[in-house]
């Protein structure tokens, strides 16, 4: 069976992370839509911060729900979710915070 456990509904995570890098990356940018108004906040660094922990904590809550379904799905055995499991959470390139700098 591929996948399909969760309805394919652990995309949506990853979606919002990738929404919050978004928020990330144009924080404090002076780009403005059709009417004049900012698009992007400025956001202070303390609250960045939350934002790249949220998407670190997001990309790796993906990973654990796409390897959990493939499992739970007939698509992988436990040791081949093990396996993939430890493969995709080490392939993660995860913000930096600056608590870890």
């Amino acid at each position: 069976m591929s996948g399909g456990h969760f309805n394919y509904d652990q995309y949506k995570i990853s979606q919002i992370a990738d929404q919050i890098d978004d928020l990330i990356f144009h924080n404090g940018s002076q780009e403005r839509d059709s009417y004049g108004e900012l698009r992007y906040q400025d956001y202070a660094p303390d609250i960045v911060e939350k934002f790249k922990l949220a998407a670190n904590n997001l990309r790796e809550a993906y990973v654990f729900a796409q390897r959990i379904d493939w499992l739970v799905s007939g698509d992988d055995g436990e040791d081949s979710f093990r396996r993939r499991l430890a493969m995709d959470l080490k392939e993660l390139k995860p913000y930096q915070l600056a608590a870890d700098k």
